[in-house]
């Protein structure tokens, strides 16, 4: 019942044929969200053939789980959708025509005119997300780390710090570069204060009558079940993600999302965290849906948008090149998941699919990356020295800063990309 707040735990992928089975009843949508504009699919009709529909539903969007209903189904070359009152599916035609593909507001490497002589990134639009918020949300957010007498970091504000780095490497190769965030500030003007009452819905909805309204004296998995503590969340980490996405799509319009954030292990008591002796990296794209995710509709929908409009065909070399970078630049092994929550594509080992909201919901390629733990204790000495060039002496040995590796990690990445897909004359 509250495994959707106790984030779920998903299990081992299905086949596509569980989709002849019978339809499941549309669930409400997730929080903060409207129903979905189904008609808008139309658009991709005859756009894509049922084999490519397997391939990538196999690849990436497939749910990690056994369970064989669907909200959909396949017949034939059609993509049934069962959304209207009279019983009458939408059908989406899955047969490859050649015509031209529905239009988009980003552009594969592909799509890209030839430099001739210009900087290497030219033509090309990037949009930084800054994960989190950083300042005095931090320790709302859980992203204050704090060791007595050795300093802290906050995520939000190391992931604005590279992204004021990159913006200005990327400038130089040519790039247009926007931010969606240059402050600790929230984009949303929505406070937890006024998500409360959906705070108490979305608890209700999980069967929890009458929650406790604040998580003061609670400890652990209790405080999750609290209206102060989902209330928090719902604005931190729905109403600010939802907020950036409508930028992202009706204003920014770029040709990929880079999400910066920084990794951490479970680090208990925050008053007294455990240092980790682990320190991974790993790359995600979208993906790897769960069947319960695909019973609310505007989920369902979202990834269908992604999946007709081909998005995984660019973000998948596009995240294996900058993941490629990165692992140059730290030393880091691939992180593993434990959990099947996502699943490992393409080949390098360190991109996973996964479905998060900041992933689904920007129209276009998106990289989200989780290079170095926080609690890691080589890695926590690093960041406490903050950017540099070169190296210096840190615990008795001579390091690079981390936020210059983060940096060239994901600009050499970049211009690998680039120069490999993009044409030549």
């Amino acid at each position: 019942m509250l495994r959707a707040i106790l984030h779920t735990l998903l299990l081992p992928a299905i086949s596509l044929e569980a989709a002849s089975l019978p339809v499941v009843a549309w669930q409400e949508p997730s929080s903060l969200a409207a129903q979905p504009d189904w008609t808008a699919l139309k658009r991709y009709s005859r756009s894509m053939s049922r084999a490519e529909f397997d391939q990538a539903w196999r690849e990436f969007y497939a749910p990690a789980s056994p369970e064989l209903r669907l909200p959909f189904e396949l017949d034939g070359e059609a993509l049934l959708l069962p959304i209207r009152p009279n019983g009458q599916p939408l059908a989406i035609e899955l047969k490859k025509d050649n015509q031209s593909p529905p239009q988009r507001h980003w552009r594969r490497a592909s799509e890209l005119p030839p430099l001739q002589g210009r900087a290497p990134l030219s033509d090309l639009h990037f949009t930084l997300d800054p994960g989190h918020l950083g300042g005095p949300w931090a320790q709302m957010e859980e992203r204050l780390l704090q060791l007595p007498g050795r300093g802290e970091v906050r995520e939000g504000d190391l992931t604005l710090q590279v992204a004021l780095l990159l913006r200005e490497r990327l400038q130089q190769l040519g790039a247009s570069v926007s931010l969606l965030r240059q402050s600790a500030e929230p984009s949303t003007t929505l406070r937890p204060e006024v998500l409360r009452d959906e705070a108490l819905k979305l608890l209700q909805q999980h069967g929890i009558a009458q929650p406790p309204a604040d998580d003061e004296g609670l400890r652990g998995e209790a405080r999750l079940l609290t209206v102060r503590w989902q209330s928090e969340k719902l604005f931190y980490r729905v109403a600010e993600i939802r907020e950036r996405a409508r930028r992202v799509n009706e204003t920014l319009r770029p040709d990929a999302v880079l999400c910066i954030h920084f990794n951490a292990e479970d680090w208990g008591d925050p008053a007294a965290p455990t240092l980790s002796e682990e320190n991974h990296l790993h790359v995600m794209v979208n993906g790897c849906y769960g069947i319960e995710e695909l019973q609310q509709p505007d989920v369902c929908a979202e990834m269908l948008h992604r999946l007709l409009g081909r998005v995984h065909e660019e973000e998948l070399p596009l995240a294996e090149a900058v993941a490629a970078g990165l692992a140059k630049s730290s030393g880091l092994p691939a992180y593993v998941y434990r959990r099947p929550v996502a699943k490992r594509v393409g080949h390098s080992g360190y991109v996973w699919a996964r479905n998060l909201l900041a992933n689904r919901l920007y129209q276009c390629p998106v990289v989200y990356l989780e290079p170095w733990v926080m609690n890691h204790a080589q890695t926590f000495a690093r960041l406490q020295k903050g950017h540099f060039r070169g190296r210096t002496l840190i615990d008795g040995q001579l390091q690079t800063s981390i936020l210059e590796d983060y940096v060239s990690g994901v600009v050499n990445g970049l211009l690998q990309h680039y120069q490999q897909h993009r044409p030549r004359s």
